[in-house]
């Protein structure tokens, strides 16, 4: 028999069962993956279709809105919603929360950015959808409460990476990292990376921030900067501007991802519900750390924080151990108590 076809192909949802058992969870992953793939059409026929360009509108917090970003969204609301399975929702788009109606409610509530950075969508650049998944509270119908939690109470992060392959990587909680492949010839997403970690030597030696905003950086981050460029063996700087592709290279290659609080925006830029705790779940079970940096007088952990609202924002340093001590170093040169790694 060829070796171009799987007869036994483990495909996402039976992945899912095979690991959980939990029905429920099949059909939100399945849901999911649905909108993933609608999003897949849209993104690779977005000039064939006329999607670039604006729509008009602006999101949840204050970015303009692309025809991608509000079509992405439409579709992820319309899978979650009608899968029976989830309660309330969240989106970047929406600036309110979506209550699912109690006939067609469940025990899941979603948070979601349904394109990230869709800045880069008119220039052909890589995009990607980011998710993270609560379980209501005990004698809870759903209300946004039940999403205001750290993410030690995240049951499933994931993304998704449109790019010249389709990628979902994700995890459950106090679980392995693994990733999916989209197969275009049967429709479905195969599981393609097993058990994703930081290279165990660190791997290569690249550093990803956006240095137009550096004027506004503290000066520990700075210096980290230049001990980057500068050090014994200077680190090459790759920034694509959407966090999905930066943070899966920073996975899959190694180094150290960085957007941290500065002068203009002390609490950071990042959504922590939709984009700091889902990234710092997978990033923390692949191996590697996710910290906040200097954010509110201290240096804290991504998981540990409590979104006080449902765009709540967030600081992000999240990479390899030996990436994030050298700006813990720094830090520990102007007098700040590090955590030991």
């Amino acid at each position: 028999m060829s070796t171009q076809f799987d007869a036994d192909a483990l495909t996402l949802n039976r992945f899912v069962m095979a690991n959980t058992h939990d029905h429920d969870l099949v059909i939100l992953m399945n849901a999911i993956a649905t909108s993933c793939k609608l999003i897949t059409a849209a993104v690779q026929r977005a000039g064939v279709a006329k999607l670039y360009g604006l729509a008009g509108e602006v999101n949840s917090t204050g970015d303009d809105q692309k025809k991608l970003d509000v079509l992405s969204n439409d579709m992820m609301i319309n899978a979650l919603v009608n899968s029976g399975v989830c309660c309330v929702l969240v989106s970047e788009e929406n600036e309110e929360p979506i209550i699912v109606p109690p006939g067609r409610a469940g025990k899941f509530c979603v948070a979601f950015d349904p394109l990230d950075g869709s800045s880069n969508i008119d220039c052909n650049v890589s995009v990607g959808t980011i998710f993270s998944v609560y379980e209501r509270r005990p004698g809870s119908n759903g209300t946004v409460e039940d999403l205001l939690r750290n993410g030690g109470s995240c049951l499933c992060a994931g993304y998704v990476a449109y790019s010249s392959a389709v990628e979902m990587v994700f995890t459950f909680k106090g679980g392995t990292v693994e990733g999916f492949c989209l197969d275009s010839t049967i429709g479905e997403f195969v599981h393609t990376r097993v058990k994703m970690t930081f290279p165990e030597d660190g791997g290569k030696r690249i550093y990803s921030a956006n240095e137009g905003n550096s004027v506004h950086w503290d000066q520990p981050i700075k210096d980290a900067v230049e001990e980057f460029k500068g050090g014994e063996k200077a680190y090459a700087s790759r920034y694509v501007g959407s966090m999905v592709a930066d943070i899966h290279r920073t996975i899959l290659y190694g180094g150290i991802y960085l957007y941290p609080a500065d002068n203009k925006s002390p609490k950071g830029k990042l959504r922590l519900l939709y984009e700091g705790i889902p990234m710092a779940m997978i990033i923390e079970q692949a191996g590697g750390i996710a910290s906040t940096g200097m954010f509110e007088g201290k240096i804290q952990s991504v998981i540990d924080l409590v979104p006080d609202e449902i765009h709540a924002k967030c600081p992000i340093i999240m990479g390899g151990k030996r990436d994030v001590q050298v700006v813990y170093d720094q830090y520990k040169k102007h007098g700040v108590e590090t955590p030991t790694l």
